[in-house]
């Protein structure tokens, strides 16, 4: 029978600290930033953190790639 679990059970329970940061856009960052700082927050207050962070990630999942900050123009422009 084939072997579906790594023969090192220890090494698949330890998670990587490693975020691969470089490759998520900007909002990304900012959303993760909080978390930084979670080991500081009381227990209590963790809740609140993650449901930011999960309000802020599904906004930017929700976006419309289409439309940012430099590509908005004025509509009384023309659209120009």
């Amino acid at each position: 029978m084939t072997e579906l679990s790594p023969t090192d059970e220890s090494a698949a329970a330890q998670p990587s600290p490693d975020w691969p940061l470089d490759s998520q856009p900007e909002v990304v960052h900012q959303a993760l930033a909080p978390l930084k700082a979670l080991p500081a927050v009381s227990v209590a207050e963790h809740e609140a953190v993650y449901n930011d962070l999960h309000d802020q990630l599904r906004a930017a999942l929700d976006a419309d790639p289409a439309i940012s900050d430099s590509a908005i123009s004025d509509p009384s422009d023309g659209g120009a």
